[in-house]
């Protein structure tokens, strides 16, 4: 069989759903793995390096490897308990087996004692009854799939593909045949064999490659022991901790851990409205998460976690200061200019399909108000700032009292201009009102105290008066305004307003009215066309129900609810469509899980703590 013969044959498999996707990685990368064995979507050696394959986003010529079995089958899947092992389970009509995906982690110790590779994908497929025959393609392509890669059989080492600056690596326990650019493996299977594959990545690090057989076992196992480790420590002890341990662990992977930066997403371009063309590339860091991320690691108990994010946030924004920037790569530089890639055919027709992103030329001043929330908190969790950072804090303060009366394009980055946003003066606020309870209780000091307060107390003046609209009865978007957006149900949780006020109150009852997407879920705001409810928004509503905005019963009741909107492992994208139901947007998505988790321990504290106005106490 011809090359293109083998990869017609395994295309036809590649038409998932952004659901039907599974996430594997290490903490520095992360892959996608179809329920039918197919893995679409990796960038190596990081987030946002090129991709080796993405059929996620054009099937013809965007590269795969797939491992399943040739004749028709059944899957289901799930991760090994409290890990990011993937299992999916095939079912035939004369056999079974299971296939366990992941990418190697170990812990220092370990590594210390052994060489392992830098970077390494294990798949294991192992007939666990009956018969059947496994057909495996292996079809790499360079760049984002515009050109074919060589590649060349070593003997016992393998499969060798150079790939710009690297070289991977491919074994496999039983031959692989090389046709042209694609290594394919057909292979009868009886119950209690297995077959191994072992894609390794080098760039400066000497290649290391140890034997299969036992060393999978013991990658498997050792991989599954540390994801376990880590996830035994997450706090949370509530009714959803199978949902918060599991949005803890998307957290934990999209997390880059040489500078503890933490990325949006791990793909680009996943439409938000199918077959439009709000396709965008996420594999960066935004600012504007950054309180809700530091809520939920050090809600867990994650403090190293929180410790190497927010030092991670304070040392990129120094490098920037006193103006910040919106988004920043995993070292804190600029992201790339935006650029479509014509070429690719994108997720279902979704086009263009983009690398780089142009909100890295936006003005958004709420980021400043994120940047202070996440170091007082960080600081109220027993942290603490060297003169430097408070130096730096200080500087943000500063320049958030000569520019808060700014337009800017705000939280949801439209490409329409600049306004008076509603969201980016309460962040304002939130920035000045932060820094002065951080000069409170002795974390920062040489705060212009006297400016800080004045600043501070016009900008809530001007919220009250321009933000507030009479005759909707309602806080609305921009200044003067007679909009909505969900971002309004976060000023209880900013503490500028208590959650059960007469304002807030009416704006919740508003923005109900306006934003409902179907019966559970919210719009981040009205649109002409329709795009799917964004996720985070419909977890900001339970957590404004959490604070006092309703009852505590009718916020549990909508967390179920919204829970039962993820995949089948628990997995959110950035969008919902309210109809069917399926994700929209790039997947996984870190806004969302960080949101899933603010929120369970909302529900948590409202049950065993006072409230006051904003955060209980």
């Amino acid at each position: 069989m011809t090359a293109a013969l083998i990869l017609d044959s395994a295309r036809d498999s590649i038409t998932c759903k952004i659901q039907d996707y599974g996430v594997i990685g290490d903490c520095r990368a992360a892959a996608l793995v179809s329920r039918q064995g197919s893995l679409d979507w990796l960038c190596w050696p990081r987030f946002d390096s090129p991709a080796i394959f993405c059929a996620l986003l054009d099937a013809d010529v965007g590269g795969f490897w797939r491992i399943a079995p040739a004749e028709p089958y059944e899957s289901t899947r799930r991760y090994v308990s409290d890990t990011n092992v993937l299992h999916t389970r095939f079912r035939c009509a004369n056999g079974a087996a299971v296939l366990t995906d992941l990418m190697s982690v170990a812990a220092e110790e370990y590594k210390r004692q052994a060489l392992v590779p830098d970077h390494e994908i294990m798949r294991q497929v192992e007939c666990t009854a009956g018969e059947f025959e496994l057909h495996t393609v292996f079809h790499p392509r360079a760049d984002y799939g515009r050109a074919a890669v060589r590649i060349r059989p070593t003997g016992k080492l393998g499969l060798r593909i150079e790939v710009g600056k690297g070289v991977y690596w491919l074994r496999s326990s039983l031959p692989l045949v090389l046709r042209e650019d694609v290594a394919e493996l057909r292979t009868h299977m009886k119950v209690g064999q297995t077959v191994q594959f072992s894609l390794t990545y080098a760039e400066e690090s000497p290649v290391v490659m140890r034997p299969l057989g036992e060393s999978v076992s013991d990658c498997i196992e050792r991989t599954t022991t540390w994801w376990r480790n880590w996830a035994r420590r997450a706090l949370y002890s509530g009714p959803y901790r199978e949902a918060v341990v599991r949005s803890a662990l998307a957290l934990k992977l999209l997390t880059y851990a040489p500078s503890g930066a933490m990325v949006a997403a791990i793909t680009t371009s996943l439409p938000e409205r199918m077959g439009g063309d709000l396709n965008w590339d996420y594999r960066y860091c935004w600012l504007r998460d950054a309180s809700l991320t530091a809520r939920a690691l050090l809600g867990l108990g994650y403090h190293d976690e929180a410790d190497a994010f927010v030092g991670w946030l304070l040392e990129t924004t120094a490098l920037t200061r006193p103006k910040l920037r919106a988004s920043y790569t995993l070292y804190g530089d600029r992201p790339p200019r935006e650029r479509e890639l014509n070429y690719l055919c994108g997720y279902r027709g979704s086009r263009p399909v983009r690398v780089g992103n142009a909100a890295r030329d936006q003005l958004q001043l709420d980021v400043y108000g994120e940047v202070i929330d996440a170091a007082l908190q960080f600081f109220e969790h027993d942290g603490d700032f060297d003169n430097d950072t408070q130096k730096i804090l200080t500087g943000i303060g500063e320049y958030v009292a000569r520019n808060w009366r700014q337009p800017d394009e705000g939280i949801w980055e439209p490409r329409t201009g600049r306004q008076h946003h509603t969201y980016s003066r309460l962040l304002c606020w939130t920035a000045l009102d932060g820094l002065l309870k951080l000069h409170e209780q002795g974390a920062v000091r040489g705060v212009p105290v006297e400016n800080l307060c004045s600043q501070r107390e016009q900008i809530r003046a001007e919220i009250q008066a321009r933000a507030w609209n009479k005759h909707l009865q309602s806080y609305v978007t921009v200044m003067d305004g007679d909009d909505v957006d969900a971002s309004l149900l976060l000023i209880p949780w900013y503490a500028f307003e208590s959650a059960d006020s007469p304002r807030m109150q009416a704006t919740y009852r508003h923005i109900s009215d306006q934003l409902r997407a179907g019966k559970n879920l919210m719009y981040r705001y009205r649109t002409n066309i329709p795009e799917g409810a964004f996720g985070p928004c419909s977890f900001w509503e339970v957590e404004y129900l959490a604070l006092g905005g309703g009852s505590l019963e009718r916020a549990h009741e909508l967390f179920r609810q919204l829970l039962a909107y993820s995949n089948d492992l628990n997995l959110f994208a950035e969008e919902i469509d309210p109809e069917s139901s399926d994700a929209l947007g790039n997947f996984p998505q870190a806004f969302t899980h960080a949101g899933l988790i603010s929120a369970a321990l909302a529900l948590q504290e409202r049950e065993t703590e006072p409230l006051v106005a904003g955060r209980t106490a």
